[in-house]
């Protein structure tokens, strides 16, 4: 999948989690996927807890603070 095909999977929405960036169609947050990863967790692990993820979700918020932190 290709990066822009993979940031379609991220929205922002004001209405939803005060606007903070979000696996489309849910209420979870780049930030949560990101932190638990940070502090080892796997891509298995996170789709156990929430199994409505893919792992292209996963990657899709990985990509997308990946390309935020280039901006700062």
């Amino acid at each position: 999948m290709t990066d822009e095909r993979l940031l379609r999977l991220i929205v922002i929405d004001p209405k939803i989690m005060l606007g903070k960036p979000i696996i489309k169609g849910t209420r979870l947050t780049v930030e949560i996927i990101v932190e638990k990863i940070a502090y080892g967790g796997t891509t298995e692990s996170i789709k156990k807890d929430y199994p409505f993820l893919t792992e292209d979700d996963i990657k899709a918020a990985l990509l997308y603070a990946a390309k935020r932190l280039a901006h700062e």
